[in-house]
């Protein structure tokens, strides 16, 4: 529930950072990023609204650089990818095993749809899956486990990276501080989410059709 509650009301919780750590935000910001995008066990934390509520509170004098947090940003998203590569290409599906609190973060079927998706869309799979909550985290995984050459890897890495950081973040800039889209700010991570699952939505309803029709 305090997950749940902290991804909802991300900007009230982005704006107690600011007023209790300061500049030592930039650090935690970046700590998020890093940690969702480079820990195959933590599929779970914020990343689509936590950009979009940096970039709102950006938009406000005095709270955050705009310039400095889309530059640290990338370079968290970046080496947070690389970093899942790494440790998909050195341990592959045995961290299907592994537990967290008793439960398998890392599960099969998820290595399956994130499989699916490399099937329809190639190496491009590490742009698309940015934006898409869990498969974002296992795309670069599984490129590991592929053995997808790193340099193929690490170019989508970064056009990836780009355009979720740089796109999410500024349409917070520009946008955010929209009083409807202000005063609305859970809904708006709700919109926000919901839009992003569609693709593995789509992907459920088109299996189960298809299945069925055979």
């Amino acid at each position: 529930m305090e997950l749940i509650d902290f991804i909802l009301h991300v900007d009230q919780h982005l704006v107690e950072f600011i007023n209790d750590y300061g500049i030592w935000v930039y650090a935690i910001l970046f700590l998020i990023i890093f940690v969702e995008t480079g820990v195959v066990v933590m599929p779970f934390l914020p990343g689509d609204s936590l950009l979009f509520a940096a970039g709102m509170l950006a938009a406000q004098p005095n709270e955050l650089n705009v310039i400095l947090l889309i530059g640290l940003l990338l370079i968290a998203a970046i080496l947070g990818d690389s970093l899942n590569y790494s440790i998909g290409k050195r341990f592959g599906m045995k961290l299907t095993k592994v537990k967290l609190f008793g439960k398998q973060p890392v599960q099969e079927k998820h290595i399956e749809k994130t499989h699916d998706f490399y099937v329809k869309y190639g190496s491009k799979t590490i742009v698309i899956a940015r934006f898409v909550p869990i498969i974002r985290t296992l795309a670069p995984f599984v490129a590991g486990i592929g053995k997808m050459r790193y340099a193929t890897f690490i170019t989508y890495n970064i056009i990836g990276a780009v355009f979720w950081v740089v796109g999410i973040t500024l349409a917070g800039f520009f946008l955010g501080n929209i009083p409807i889209i202000r005063d609305n700010f859970s809904k708006v991570v709700l919109l926000i989410i919901i839009l992003s699952v569609l693709p593995i939505i789509f992907s459920v309803i088109k299996e189960k059709y298809t299945s069925k029709k055979n």
